[in-house]
């Protein structure tokens, strides 16, 4: 029996894996036959995020992705020990619900370095000779609040919507190297980060988020769905594009 989605033989760097569709993406591909890189902050959570994957030589790469920097040369490094990379999920991220009149630099570039300087360093890390096999893919967390306005998300908007903008443009500049880059934006999903933005809202406006997702809210697991189609070879023929995966939430 073929399976478009057998990533057997392939290896993965995922970011963000220590929590919701990062931890979600690693568990999946795992199962799909992939060996993952699992990259985030906290190692202890990782190594709990490798307890729940399929078998397979998993191996954790704690790594504080705001030094942008020294991505590059981390990811080399990690290739050389671990062996060339077919792709990279950039699920790490950070959200700010924080209205125009509150907002401060520091906490905007604080957003922006971690949504989209950070995917941008990853990039010009898998880019380089010797790191990624002769096919990669790219794909980055994106949002659909990237797509769409929401009263105090202004700043996250910004990071989302640069995010789908850069990924565009890379997409044609690294397709002649056998890059391929894409983004999944996802609406809102039964998550840990969910879970706290939950905390601040009133029954009444929950009540109202999830009337605008005609499907239900989602799970991590849907998102890491779509993340695998793109990383396959399902996706081979899919570059520069938002795949968005919200229960109908952009249909209004």
């Amino acid at each position: 029996m073929i399976n478009p989605l057998d990533l057997s033989g392939r290896t993965f760097l995922v970011t963000g894996a220590s929590s919701g569709i990062g931890r979600e993406t690693a568990i999946l591909l795992s199962e799909l036959g992939a060996t993952v890189i699992l990259v985030a902050r906290n190692e202890a959570r990782l190594e709990q995020t490798r307890a729940m994957m399929g078998a397979g030589h998993h191996q954790i790469a704690a790594f504080d992705l705001n030094r942008t920097d020294e991505i590059p040369s981390w990811i080399k490094s990690v290739a050389q020990q671990s062996g060339m990379i077919d792709g990279i999920v950039h699920s790490a991220g950070a959200t700010l619900t924080l209205p125009v009149r509150l907002l401060k630099t520091a906490a905007f570039d604080d957003l922006m370095r971690i949504n989209v300087t950070a995917a941008m360093s990853l990039t010009r890390g898998l880019r380089q000779a010797g790191v990624h096999r002769e096919k990669a893919s790219i794909v980055f967390l994106s949002s659909v609040m990237g797509l769409v306005g929401q009263p105090g998300i202004s700043a996250y908007s910004a990071s989302k919507g640069a995010l789908e903008a850069m990924c565009r443009s890379l997409a044609v500049e690294l397709a002649p190297e056998g890059i391929r880059v894409n983004c999944v934006a996802p609406a809102h999903v039964q998550t840990e980060m969910a879970d706290d933005l939950k905390s601040m809202l009133t029954a009444a406006q929950l009540a109202d988020i999830e009337k605008y997702h005609p499907l239900g809210i989602g799970t991590a697991r849907d998102v890491a769905h779509a993340i695998a189609f793109l990383l396959a070879d399902t996706g081979r023929w899919i570059t520069g594009t938002t795949l968005i995966v919200d229960g109908g939430y952009t249909a209004h």
